[in-house]
């Protein structure tokens, strides 16, 4: 078993940024990979970013590129994703998820990020 643990969300003006955390914890030596989801209120959960958890692999969904950074700190099983220049549209709650070899994933429970005006 492997449980995720997001933190770092909160109420921000737009334009300004937050930084989320994802802690893994359990059976995380065969980690392939690490990522985020959001889900907007009325909407479906959309990905965000991934990193590979060996190599340089970063993916971003276009409308998060330029403005949110996805890094990891293998040390301490956690990826991280830092986000620059919020807008209204990138309020959600945000999922970490973890990918490991034969299509097993974990996610975490959510972290709850509101950009206000």
């Amino acid at each position: 078993q492997v449980q995720l643990v997001e933190s770092g969300g909160g109420l921000v003006q737009a334009g300004g940024s937050l930084r989320l955390s994802c802690a893994a914890s359990g059976r995380t030596f065969s980690i392939y990979s690490m990522g985020w989801f959001r889900q907007a209120p009325g909407k479906e959960r959309e990905f965000v970013a991934k990193r590979n958890w060996s190599g340089s692999g970063t993916y971003y969904a276009d409308s998060v590129k330029g403005r949110f950074t996805i890094s990891r700190d293998n040390a301490k099983n956690t990826v991280y994703l830092q986000m620059n220049s919020l807008k209204l549209e990138d309020t959600a709650a945000y999922y970490c998820k973890a990918d490991f070899p034969g299509g097993v994933a974990y996610w975490g429970k959510g972290t709850l990020v509101t950009v206000s005006s």
